[in-house]
């Protein structure tokens, strides 16, 4: 799986990009999020209100509940203004 950050996301955790093998209990957003809060403290800072976050799976923007498979790419980003 490849795993995308951008915004503040990629400034706590320190790397715009990285492939993962999460655990196999890792099914969806939500839980590759929580799987990732316990890889070190950038991590932890990063998600720890994933409530706040946006995500895009395989480009297109989707819920954090959206179901992931080892060949996605999931992107993170912090949630975007206008003006």
């Amino acid at each position: 799986m490849q795993v995308l950050y951008f915004g503040w996301v990629k400034s706590r955790i320190g790397i715009s990009k990285e492939t993962l093998s999460p655990p196999l209990e890792v099914t969806n957003v939500v839980t590759l999020i929580d799987w990732l809060k316990g890889q070190g403290d950038g991590y932890a800072a990063a998600f720890n209100d994933a409530a706040s976050l946006r995500v895009a799976v395989n480009q297109e923007v989707a819920p954090l509940d959206t179901v992931i498979s080892d060949d996605d790419e999931v992107a993170i980003f912090s949630p975007m203004t206008g003006g």
